[in-house]
């Protein structure tokens, strides 16, 4: 006794592309409620308000090293 199968193959499909669309954000350093999407003055005390950082973008050499060793 034989058995056959036909088995179908399909190209894959080229994976989507995304981008990553990262908006620059400015908040007061005394004031973090206070956020703008454009530098300037803060409206409650007058400080140059300071780009916000995005977290968990910019892990640095020294943050990954001291994660070296640790277990999960």
């Amino acid at each position: 006794m034989a058995i056959t199968g036909v088995f179908a193959q399909t190209k894959p499909t080229p994976k989507a592309t995304q981008t990553l669309v990262v908006r620059k954000q400015y908040t007061c350093p005394m004031h973090p409620d206070v956020v703008s999407e454009k530098p300037g003055k803060c409206p409650k005390c007058g400080m140059t308000l300071a780009e916000k950082k995005a977290a968990g973008l910019n892990k640095t050499k020294k943050d990954s090293a001291s994660m070296k060793g640790m277990k999960m």
